[in-house]
């Protein structure tokens, strides 16, 4: 690889020389007995979550097999309809935070419960995290809303006053 002074030829560096000349003997440890293949160019399989396994046995019915995921969608859509509806003068309120209850729910649910099929979407601790702070802060928010808010945080409201004003 290198020429006759011990400069790389071509203009190539001591680094891509020595990597080169690796490469070459490890395929000449290949052609010796060692096979060595290639790192695959395409991905064809995930690792499923942990806890993504099937909440119910195979033989069950689709709805029977995913019933935490349904559980967190049923919630959740009764929710967005109570606030669509607006029944009631704090419909916007208790349907969002309905909506807010099922995301903890899931996160109660990812914590708790060993599968939980199509629920689970990452690592345990990420979903929990992940459910459990949105679900948390859309809650807050609902307590929160204007007007007559049912709960009253002084350093939140001031921060939203100078934003605002």
């Amino acid at each position: 690889m290198a020429s006759e002074g011990g400069a790389p030829e071509s203009g190539a560096t001591e680094g891509e020389a020595a990597g080169s000349e690796a490469v070459e003997a490890a395929g000449s440890e290949a052609a010796k007995g060692g096979i060595r293949r290639p790192p695959p160019s395409l991905t064809t399989d995930t690792a499923r979550p942990e806890g993504g396994g099937r909440a119910a046995p195979r033989d069950a019915s689709a709805p029977a097999r995913q019933w935490p995921l349904l559980t967190v969608l049923v919630l959740a859509g009764i929710g967005l309809v109570v606030v669509g509806t607006d029944l009631f003068s704090q419909a916007f309120r208790v349907g969002t935070m309905m909506v807010g209850a099922a995301l903890l729910l899931g996160a109660a649910m990812r914590r708790v419960v060993p599968s939980v099929g199509m629920l689970a979407v990452r690592s345990r601790f990420t979903d929990m995290i992940t459910y459990g702070v949105m679900g948390g802060l859309i809650v807050l928010l609902a307590l929160m809303v204007q007007p007559k808010p049912w709960l009253r945080i002084p350093f939140l409201e001031d921060i939203l006053h100078l934003t605002v004003t």
